[in-house]
């Protein structure tokens, strides 16, 4: 990706705000710190084309206090300690007020714990799911600046569990990634699967970016379950789906909100997925969805609007905007404070794009609350950074994602409550 505005970073030393030029050339730089290459690459293309697109229609309305907000894009080659050296650049050197990043949890965990958290940098994450980062919030580790635009795995682990009992998927194999993300999700799913009646009949842990998955297909497929529920990415993913069938296991799968992808079906051929079911964090339409839907592919250069983590990315950059314009300032404490204003509940509605956003800035130069209404649907954050929203079910036919239905996280909090 594009963008190291190094003007900007010069002019900032000189206005002595963090991340904030001088009048000349006024410009707010804020760090995007994605998997542009790896495993997790396609999230990352989609996030940070997503990011670009919300702030264009920002700048385009006028930007904070008439600063231009752009990125200094790193790529964290979907790599923990790439992350945090990308992260620890950005806001050292570079003294961006806000980051946002990573895609997926174990990228958002390092850059928080080694860099966010102990700087008071706010951080969003447009689609990290762990639930570990509840955790960190509830034991005062996080500093109180991460938050996030998707809903925790805890509840879409047990949307999962219902999702595949109700399409007769009763006895699973599990094959999961080796890290905070699989883990989790495994665990929310295996307590609330086994509780509503499915049986598990071996759960597989891999490790990424191998050149061949065929042992862990062949212990997944021992004991003879219906289907495998693949909590991967989609390069791993794919690898893993064609070793599965290749040797001879049912092609029934569940699938995690990360196989929701073009890329994922095309490797694996659709003809082997048309029993593939899964779950994503999902979204409740509004006038942004319909806006994002709308503009995305043409301004994107061909990415689907349904791509993975695109619509929340969008909803990160927006929400980073505004609350820089709420905040007066490139300040990260202030930014901080912003975050949940702009998501105010008693705030006008304001929606995407320019028209928008450009409502949203006279409001705020009012000194009048606004509730930014995102692409996902209202947003509103707890004090741990965490948001509650439905659940979107899918299945792939002939090659293509199909919504078929959605779970609402009061539903789903009712599952988990009468499994107890």
């Amino acid at each position: 990706m594009k963008k190291l505005f190094l003007s900007a970073a010069f002019a900032a030393a000189i206005a002595g705000y963090p991340g904030l030029a001088s009048a000349e050339d006024c410009t707010i730089t804020i760090g995007l710190d994605l998997e542009l290459t790896g495993p997790a690459g396609a999230y990352g293309v989609a996030g940070a084309k997503s990011v670009e697109m919300a702030l264009r229609d920002f700048n385009d309305a006028g930007g904070a206090n008439g600063c231009k907000i752009v990125t200094d894009t790193r790529d964290s080659q979907t790599q923990g300690n790439v992350a945090v050296d990308q992260a620890t650049q950005l806001v050292n050197i570079k003294k961006v007020p806000l980051v946002i990043g990573g895609i997926i949890s174990p990228m958002s965990l390092a850059i928080l714990t080694s860099v966010t958290a102990p700087a008071g940098i706010p951080q969003i994450s447009p689609a990290s799911s762990s639930p570990t980062l509840t955790a960190l919030g509830k034991e005062g580790k996080t500093n109180g600046v991460f938050f996030r635009t998707i809903t925790s795995d805890a509840l879409q682990g047990t949307a999962a569990a219902k999702y595949a009992i109700d399409q007769g998927l009763k006895k699973i194999a599990i094959v999961h990634v080796n890290n905070d993300f699989g883990v989790n999700m495994q665990k929310e799913f295996e307590a609330a699967y086994t509780k509503l009646g499915g049986t598990i009949t071996s759960v597989t842990p891999y490790n990424e970016k191998q050149s061949s998955y065929t042992s862990e297909a062949s212990a997944a497929m021992k004991d003879g379950p219906d289907a495998l529920y693949l909590i991967s990415y989609p390069v791993d993913g794919a690898t893993i789906a064609r070793a599965w069938i290749s040797g001879g296991g049912p092609a029934k799968f569940l699938l995690n909100d990360g196989m929701n992808a073009d890329d994922f079906i095309k490797a694996v051929g659709p003809q082997y997925l048309n029993d593939a079911f899964g779950t994503s964090s999902g979204t409740a339409e509004t006038e942004s969805t319909k806006y994002f839907n709308a503009n995305y592919e043409a301004f994107s250069g061909g990415i689907k609007p349904d791509a993975p983590a695109a619509d929340r990315s969008y909803d990160a950059g927006a929400i980073a905007a505004l609350a820089i314009a709420k905040a007066g300032k490139a300040d990260p404490a202030a930014i901080k404070a912003a975050i949940p204003q702009v998501v105010a509940a008693d705030g006008t509605p304001i929606h995407a794009g320019k028209e928008e956003f450009a409502k949203a800035l006279a409001l705020i130069k009012e000194g009048k609350a606004i509730r930014y209404e995102g692409v996902i649907g209202p947003i509103s954050f707890d004090q741990y950074g965490d948001i509650t929203g439905p659940f979107r079910l899918w299945r792939i036919q002939d090659g293509t994602v199909k919504t078929v239905g959605e779970m609402s996280a009061e539903d789903v909090d009712k599952i988990k409550s009468s499994l107890k």
